[in-house]
Parts: structure tokens; C-alpha cells; sequence
């Protein structure tokens, strides 16, 4: 009986090491290698289970006219921060460091960087007033989101409108 009140207790807590989240920087690390592989840039976007946004952002980024755009010249990391209780987590190790490294500790979420497969940012989620775009909404937010990706990556005029269309809330 005694023995197997501790298998039990070691399983569960190799379980629990098993499910622990990978170490930001190893998120990001296996990004740079598949971005340079694929000659691709990275679209790094810090987010969090409970932010609504950030939801909005992903599931825009994932649809069927959205994602091949994407999927074409970004490798997409996702890290999480800012978890609250139990679902703290979630979170990866060292992530909201890796978000402060970026300028992007009192941002908001979600909060993303185009970095090139050398770790060079190419553009941020701030706008000109130096506030987060975050998931972008506006015309005026999407304009500029589109203006980031474009300048990270040639964007032709149709993908542009796809995503101006999706992003864009009426």
C-alpha cells in the first residue's frame, strides 16, 4: 500500500513537469530556427487566456483567407503572460521578462514584435503615439498593422485588403 501511495505521487508529479509550460526563450529559439529555415520573419505575440483581444487577434490571424498570408512569411510564437490565479500556469517561464526586454511590460496585451531570424526587431505593436495596437480594430489601427506587416514582408495589394477586411470591425 505504501508503495503505491509513492508511485502514485511520482507519477503525478512527473505529470505536472510533463504539462509545465516550455521556457519562453525555447518558444522563441524554435521560432528563429523554423523562420530561417523558411526564410519567413517572426511574428511574436504575447497573450494571455483571459484577454478577449487576444482571442480577436488569433482567431482573425487563423482564418481561412487570413492564415495562408500569415503562414507565408511569419513563423507565429505565441508566449503567455499575465496570467491570473489558477491559471498562472499557463504562462511560459521567463516570458513576461522577454516582454519587458521588448519595451512591452505596461503595454496591454496582446503585445507582438516582428523580429527577423536574428532576433532583429522590425516592427512593434506601437503606434506613432506609442500606444499598443494590440488587436487592431480601427481603420486607423488597421492601417497601421498593415503598414508593419508590409514593412516586414511585401504584402500585395489584395492580402492587404484581406486583412484590412477581416481586422477591421464594422
Amino acid at each position: 500500500m505504501k508503495y503505491s501511495k509513492i508511485i502514485i505521487v511520482a507519477t503525478l508529479l512527473l505529470f505536472q513537469l510533463g504539462a509545465a509550460q516550455e521556457n519562453a526563450d525555447v518558444v522563441l529559439n524554435k521560432a528563429f530556427t523554423e523562420a530561417k529555415a523558411g526564410k519567413k520573419n517572426v511574428l511574436l505575440v504575447f497573450h494571455a487566456s483571459w484577454c478577449k483581444w487576444c482571442k480577436m487577434m488569433e482567431k482573425n490571424m487563423d482564418l481561412p483567407e487570413t492564415k495562408p498570408i500569415f503562414d507565408k512569411r511569419f513563423v507565429t510564437a505565441y508566449v503567455d503572460v499575465q496570467e491570473r490565479g489558477d491559471k498562472k500556469s499557463l504562462e511560459n517561464p521567463g516570458g513576461q521578462e522577454l516582454m519587458n526586454k521588448y519595451k512591452g511590460g505596461n503595454a496591454g496585451l496582446p503585445f507582438w514584435l516582428i523580429l527577423n531570424p536574428k532576433g532583429e526587431v522590425l516592427a512593434d505593436s506601437f503606434d506613432a503615439k506609442g500606444e499598443n495596437l494590440g488587436s487592431p480594430a480601427t481603420p486607423e489601427e488597421v492601417a497601421t498593422f498593415i503598414a508593419k506587416l508590409g514593412k516586414a514582408s511585401k504584402l500585395s495589394n489584395e492580402e492587404s485588403q484581406i486583412i484590412e477586411k477581416v481586422f477591421v470591425k464594422k
